[in-house]
């Protein structure tokens, strides 16, 4: 389990592809590369990763054809900057929201707004994960939990901090770039259970 708290900016500094796999090399900050283990877990930008490898602080991910298809690590290139959160100790504090690090789907950023001060960010859904998004609501973009603010059709915004914009990749994130995305697992509980109940149809009229 994750908690949706940025730990830092790793960088990929090598990808060896093969058929249906792709093996990345992503170079953590030294002061958080400490006590890893093969086998750990490792959010790389809100994927769940196993460490197969370790040389210092350069940790290596297998990620298989349906992590490459379903998540942006498919679209990484040497030089790329990634956010990263080791998993989650028994006692550590939740500071964001509880994350399993499964990726659900991916949106495409629609438009940067900078007031001054803060950046808002518009994202694009795809129409089947719009039900699982509410104002005020938790979702997880790139592994950072973050809390949505409003809601248009299938688009949502995002507003963030000059603290949030220091610690992840979002402070240099360009339009149309993907990140990828993780619903609340309890507003999709909600949703889905509602839905089997028949409460996600239109009352009747009289």
């Amino acid at each position: 389990m994750f908690t949706g708290i940025v730990q830092g900016i790793a960088k990929v500094v090598g990808i060896i592809k093969a058929p249906g796999l792709n093996t990345l090399a992503i170079e953590l900050p030294e002061d958080n590369a400490h006590g890893v283990t093969i086998g750990a877990s490792v959010a790389i930008n809100g994927t769940c990763m196993t460490v197969t490898r370790q040389e210092g602080n350069i940790l290596y991910f297998d990620a298989m054809q349906e992590t490459l298809r379903s998540t942006t690590l498919g679209a990484l290139c040497t030089g790329d900057a990634v956010n990263f959160e080791r998993a989650a100790r028994i006692g550590d504090e939740i500071g964001g929201h509880l994350l399993s690090g499964h990726v659900h789907t991916t949106a495409r950023l629609v438009d940067i707004i900078r007031p001054e001060n803060n950046v808002t960010l518009w994202f694009e859904v795809p129409q089947a994960w719009v039900k699982y998004v509410f104002p005020k609501g938790f979702i997880a973009i790139n592994g950072a939990s973050l809390t949505i603010g409003e809601v248009e059709g299938n688009q949502f915004n995002v507003h963030l901090i000059p603290e949030t914009l220091r610690a992840t990749t979002f402070g240099t994130i360009a339009r149309n770039e993907r990140v990828n995305i993780e619903v609340d697992s309890q507003t999709q509980t909600i949703v889905d259970t509602l839905a089997r109940m028949g409460y996600d149809h239109p009352a009747p009229s009289a």
